[in-house]
This record gives structure tokens, C-alpha cells and sequence, in this order.
């Protein structure tokens, strides 16, 4: 039984002002007429039923996200307490899935599972969902745990990326992981697409309940046992808030860390299958002019139209003023609800920072 878990816990501060932590980027309308997290449900609805697919989110967004995915269960949008990184995220999310559909399979049936982002853009969705369904199988087939790795297009600094043991790349075929890499200088990251045994970590993952815990089991013994004790306090009657201040003493005990560090990097038994999907997680302003056609200048322009002159490169999303630029290079200038932005394109990293100091 193929299964998914969305992240949709974001704090929006890379896109701010357009997006907040009431509001984060998985809820807005960046590319299309529908919300990030409307087009993430509607990729994988082809292959998994509404009934199959399970939110992770915090308090905070809860209540957005059930209007916005009227669709999906109530009972599956799952409210984690206290935000401890992915670790306990995916883990506790897996546990409320096997604790639910356990009564539901069939004789031998397994529950695959596939984690997926809330906000990223993937072009060719056909390609993608057949990617699924060979790492669902894969999962099923063998105790190992199932990644994407997108084929790099060049020398990418701001991923991290998935040495191969293959010789060669085959796109579609599961290949073994031999090591994952951080984010590389950008000579690294040249050497790495010279090589042809590298691609882009994606954060996409598929597995089966069973694996995944023993996992948790193996390399992460204290979530294992923390997800234990929740497992008693999970009886099928309460769900979302509810459920949430039910568990957050627990969520407490966790030491907060990604599943990258504490299971990817060393679990026994990785394989990623190499992609090509029109993959971008659009981390930043930056990532928008992968996205969005340039004008005559090389500037970004969404929302009002701009009166420019001697300015290029730029990128500049407003709903209400009239800009004007007069000899502006590479800047990023976005306005929304009464907030402006102005940053240099190299510093949007940076913009969770400036936040702090609001």
C-alpha cells in the first residue's frame, strides 16, 4: 500500500515578506494559480489516494493547510508539537500510518512510504511518478531505503549530493549509494559533474514502515524508544491538536537532528534511483530565474510592471508599488502587505537573519 508523507512544516523566512510563518511558501502562489502544497498533492494523486496521503505540519499552519486540502482527511493532517528537525518528523509521521492503516492490509501487504517536500517544483510529473512507483517496489522488494537523486545540470553549491557506486549514471535505474557529500565549494562541485557519479540529494525518500523503523532501531535507539512510548498514547480517537499536546512531552526527549544525519548517512542499505524531473526546491529569491522568463535588461519582473532604466539582472515582485530603478544591478526587490525587501542577490540566504531583528 503506497503511502505519503508531505513535509509542510516550514517557517517561510527565506521568502519572506511574501511568505510567513502563518503563511509559508508551500501556501502561496508562486508559479501557477494553485497554493505549492495544491500542486504537490495533485503530482502524486495519480498513484496514491487522498485517503493514502498524510500532512506533517505544526500548529501554526494546521488550520491553512486543512482549507487548503479539503480533500485529504482531517484525521491525516498530522500537528507535530514541537519542531525537532526530520528525524522525529518522518518517524512520528510513519508511526500515526502504521497505527493507522495496520487493520486495512490486505494478506502480505506492506506499507510503502514516500517523503516528499511541500514546496519544491518538479516539471515533468509523469517521469516523476514513475520514479515512485520503481522505489515503491524497490522498498517493497528489499529491506532498503529508496532516494532521488536529481541528475545535476551543473555545478551546483548550494545542494548536497549522492556519490554513486556505479561507474555510470543510468537514469531510472537504482543504483547502491556509496557516500552522501555536503554542499562543495563550487571546484568541488565542478569535479563532482565532470565525474558523472554524482547527483543533486534531493530530500525525497521511500521506504516501507518496517524498514524504517528498524533503522530507528539500529542508528537512533532513543527516538526508537520515544516512539514507542507514543505508540500507547496513539488510540485512533483523537487526532490533530488534540493528539499534538497528547505527545508533546515526548516530542520534548527528542534531540533535535535530520534523518540525513542521523539515518541516510549510515543506514546499511541506501539506493537512489538518478532522475531527470524538471527538479528545483526554489530555496531562495535566486532560484526564480530557473523559473521565470527574463526581460530585454535580464530582470525578473511579477506583479506591477517596473520603469527601469540602465538596470539588469534584478529581480523584483511587488503587488502595489510603482518601481522605478535607475542603474540597479543584481539586487532582489520584493514587496508585499506593506513590507519591502531589498537585498543583493548573494545575501538571500541571509534573509532569515534581518527577520530576527524585526
Amino acid at each position: 500500500m503506497l503511502t505519503a508523507i508531505i513535509m509542510a512544516g516550514g517557517s517561510g523566512e527565506r521568502f519572506w515578506p511574501l511568505s510567513t510563518k502563518e503563511k509559508p511558501k508551500q501556501l502561496l502562489k508562486i508559479f501557477s494559480d494553485k497554493t505549492m502544497i495544491r500542486e504537490t498533492v495533485d503530482r502524486i494523486l495519480p498513484i496514491i489516494r487522498p485517503e493514502n496521503i498524510f500532512i506533517g505540519t505544526n500548529i501554526i499552519q494546521s488550520e491553512g493547510i486543512e482549507k487548503e486540502l479539503p480533500d485529504i482527511p482531517k484525521e491525516n493532517i498530522i500537528v507535530e508539537p514541537v519542531f525537532k528537525d526530520t528525524a522525529a518528523a518522518i518517524g512520528y509521521s510513519s508511526l500515526i500510518i502504521q497505527e493507522r492503516l495496520k487493520n486495512k492490509l490486505q494478506l502480505g501487504e506492506r506499507i510503502e512510504v514516500v517523503v516528499l517536500a511541500s514546496d519544491h517544483l518538479i516539471e515533468k510529473e509523469c517521469d516523476f511518478r514513475k520514479a515512485i512507483q520503481i522505489g515503491s517496489r524497490e522498498a517493497r522488494e528489499n529491506p532498503a531505503i529508496i532516494t532521488l537523486g536529481i541528475k545535476p545540470t551543473k555545478p551546483e553549491t548550494g545542494y548536497g549530493y549522492i556519490e554513486v557506486r556505479d561507474e555510470k549514471i543510468e537514469l531510472n535505474k537504482i543504483s547502491k549509494v556509496k557516500k552522501f557529500r555536503e554542499k562543495p565549494s563550487y571546484e568541488v562541485a565542478e569535479n563532482y559533474l565532470a565525474s558523472g557519479r554524482y547527483l543533486w540529494n534531493s530530500g525525497m525518500f521511500i521506504f516501507t514502515i518496517e524498514t524504517i523503523f528498524e533503522n530507528f532501531k539500529e542508528l537512533m535507539k532513543e527516538h526508537m524508544d520515544i516512539f514507542n512510548q507514543i505508540r500507547e498514547e496513539i488510540d485512533g480517537k483523537i487526532q490533530g491538536i488534540e493528539l499534538s499536546n497528547r505527545v508533546k512531552p515526548y516530542f520534548d526527549k527528542f534531540e533535535k537532528i535530520s534523518i540525513d544525519f542521523g539515518i541516510m548517512e549510515y543506514s546499511k542499505d541506501v539506493r537512489v534511483i538518478p532522475v531527470d524531473i524538471g527538479w528545483n526546491d526554489i530555496g531562495s529569491f535566486n532560484a526564480l530565474e530557473e523559473i521565470f522568463d527574463k526581460d530585454e535588461s535580464k530582470n525578473i519582473v511579477k506583479g506591477r510592471k517596473i520603469n527601469s532604466l540602465d538596470s539588469k539582472n534584478n529581480i523584483i515582485l511587488s503587488e502595489n508599488l510603482n518601481i522605478s530603478l535607475l542603474g540597479i544591478e543584481d539586487l532582489v526587490i520584493v514587496e508585499h502587505n506593506g513590507e519591502l525587501l531589498i537585498s543583493k542577490k548573494d545575501r538571500t540566504q541571509d534573509i532569515k537573519k534581518i527577520i530576527k531583528n524585526k
